[in-house]
């Protein structure tokens, strides 16, 4: 099986790396790159994403071809790939963080700032806090509800169809923290800095 990492330069991704690493051992070809053949021809992708929602699409968008090779990995050819942070924010049709900025339009809403609710919640959300699994998921195999999983993030996304939630996070107000649409995941928490219960996710991803 070939799983890939696309490499966008969206900020540092050594810890994602890291993590696949160590779940994919000998059992996996584990790729990092932006090359658009080496993505097309991948069993599963991954979309990690730091840093904001704007120069994250904008990332993307100056490596030529690559937005349109996602898409037809996902949409055409409908393979799994796995969105972090960023990466999942970015399914979006829209975000607004800086500056108004398309997204990829794969699953329908919106990306915008966490209300604070007047500065009772800090800005980032940094840190564990619990999941609260709302539906079935592939990636959730054998992950006990209200586990503890790393944030850090000041914007969220927010689905029009609900139905796409998988978990969400008390932080304010239920931030939802992951999604699955057909061969779509993603999740707004680290898996690859959420100790072994996020090796774990990234195995269940694997072993879809």
């Amino acid at each position: 099986m070939k799983v890939t990492i696309v490499d966008y330069n969206s900020g540092n991704i050594s810890s994602v790396i890291n993590s696949f690493t160590e779940v994919a051992k000998s059992t996996v070809n584990l790729e990092v790159t932006s090359d658009l053949k080496k993505i097309k021809y991948s069993d599963k992708v991954v979309l990690p994403g730091q840093g904001s929602f704007k120069s994250c699409i904008d990332a993307l968008e100056s490596i030529k071809g690559l937005t349109n090779t996602l898409h037809e990995f996902v949409k055409i050819n409908k393979k799994p790939l796995l969105g972090i942070c960023v990466g999942l924010q970015m399914f979006a049709d829209v975000g607004y963080e800086e500056t108004e900025t398309k997204g990829l339009g794969w699953i329908p809403g919106k990306v915008c700032k966490i209300d604070n609710q007047n500065g009772n919640y800090k800005l980032p959300h940094i840190g564990w806090n619990q999941i609260n699994i709302v539906k079935d998921s592939a990636i959730y195999k054998d992950i006990e509800n209200n586990s503890h999983m790393y944030f850090v993030h000041s914007y969220e996304f927010v689905p029009k169809d609900k139905k796409v939630i998988t978990a969400v996070t008390d932080y304010s107000s239920k931030i939802v923290c992951s999604v699955e649409k057909e061969n779509i995941f993603g999740t707004q928490f680290h898996p690859e800095k959420s100790d072994k219960l996020g090796l774990k996710i990234i195995k269940n991803f694997i072993s879809i």
